[in-house]
Order: C-alpha cells, then sequence, then structure tokens
C-alpha cells in the first residue's frame, strides 16, 4: 500500500526531475542527524534555554556529514542542484563535496575567516591577520546575531531564489531574517516552494508541498527516487 508519504516523495522526486533550477535552503535541522543541535526544534538549544534547561553542547570539530547532506552531494552529481543556501556554520555541506561556487553560507562558517574589507572568505589559520588580496582585516567569517549578512553570499542567494523553479527548504524554522525571506522570495518569483520541518514555520501557507516528518525519513529517499527517474 503507498502511503502517503509515499505519494509525497513520489512528488518531491518529480519536480526535482523537472526542475530547471533547484534551489535547497538549509537550517540547523538538517545537522541534528550529525549529532549537532538545532536551534528551534522541540530539542532544540533555544528551546531548551527558553524552558529553563541546560542547553547541549555540540563539538562541531567531530561532526560528519550525514545521509541528508550526501543526499544534496548526490543532487550536485546528477546535475541536479542549483544552488545551495546554508544557516549553517558547521562546514558540513564543503565537507560533504559541495562546490563553493555552488554555496552560499549566509552565517558563516567555524572553519573560515572572512576579509573585512573585500569579504574574500580562506580557511583559518591563527597566524594570518591580513587579507591576501586587499589587506583588510581578517575576522571570523561567522555573522553574529545583529551583525549584517556577507554582501556576496546574501546577493548570490537571492538571485538564485528569484531566478529557481523548485525551492527546497529543510530542517529551518524560518524565522531568522533575511536568511529565512528567501523562500518566499522564491515563491512570489513562480516557483513550487517545498518544507520540510518537523516544526511549523511562518511560511507553511505559502509550501506546495509539506513534510513534517524527520528530514532523514524523506529527503534522501526522494533524492534515491529521483535517480530511479534519471535512469527510467
Amino acid at each position: 500500500m503507498i502511503s502517503d508519504l509515499d505519494e509525497r516523495i513520489e512528488t518531491l522526486a518529480q519536480w526535482m526531475l523537472e526542475a530547471k533550477h533547484l534551489v535547497i535552503f538549509i537550517g540547523a535541522g538538517i545537522s541534528t542527524g550529525s549529532g549537532l543541535a538545532d536551534f528551534r526544534g522541540p530539542d532544540g538549544i533555544w528551546t531548551r534555554r527558553a524552558k529553563g534547561l541546560a542547553a547541549e553542547q555540540s563539538d562541531f570539530a567531530l561532526a560528519q556529514p550525514n545521509a541528508a547532506h550526501l543526499a544534496i552531494a548526490d543532487l550536485q552529481r546528477l546535475g541536479k542542484l542549483g544552488f545551495l543556501i546554508s544557516q549553517n556554520v558547521d562546514n558540513l555541506h564543503l565537507k560533504s563535496g559541495i562546490l563553493p561556487d555552488l554555496l552560499a553560507e549566509l552565517h558563516g562558517n567555524l572553519t573560515m575567516l572572512r576579509c573585512t574589507r573585500c569579504e574574500f572568505v580562506l580557511d583559518n589559520f591563527d597566524d594570518m591577520t591580513f587579507c591576501p588580496l586587499c589587506e583588510g582585516k581578517l575576522v571570523s567569517s561567522v555573522v553574529d546575531f545583529g551583525q549584517p549578512l556577507p554582501q556576496k553570499a546574501f546577493s548570490e542567494a537571492y538571485w538564485h531564489s528569484e531566478q529557481c523553479d523548485l525551492f527546497v527548504a529543510i530542517g529551518s524554522s524560518l524565522v531568522v531574517t533575511p536568511a529565512a525571506d528567501m523562500p518566499a522570495v522564491a515563491s512570489k518569483s513562480g516557483a513550487k516552494l517545498v518544507i520540510i520541518n518537523q516544526g511549523e514555520t511562518p511560511l507553511d501557507r505559502l509550501a506546495d508541498l509539506r513534510f513534517e516528518e524527520t528530514i532523514g525519513e524523506v529527503f534522501p529517499q526522494a533524492v534515491v527516487r529521483l535517480m530511479s527517474l534519471m535512469q527510467s
């Protein structure tokens, strides 16, 4: 018997097959399968703090890409990934093999430094303090609350959101703006919007396809189904 979940996964796979420019948007929820805590999920950092509970400490250095990260890398290998927008700082997308040119890390990356003058990003070496391109000051690329997003990454993310015909938001509560504005930009521009998140989001009303199941139950299976469709 085909379940409702099976039907929705089939629909997502078919939409990915038909998409001319697929954009994936990622929040902290994708990395829970790698042992990292999310933020606003049922047991997330902010959720626990709001209840007066201790927040889980995550070891980013030991974390490895999980099946969902690898499924996105499969999309890249299949030539189906138009662009990847990430709110995460854990470096797991680059570890999974995503090409830097296909990735906008809107909130930075724990392993990277950014030039305050030209926004050049490079690996974090302890002895580097000035940009090799323009001699501007190098600082952590991670964006703290209240700080502006890196302009280059934001502009790329916005452009791809406007140009895509399918936008898939995965593991994000879609409340941290301006990053979370991207799904609405895509929907307004005519793209199909898919949201995969266990908690409610303020953009659920815009979603053409909605999954409240875990990411692991949905996205890797959808990519495997896409592979089957591409081979048939």
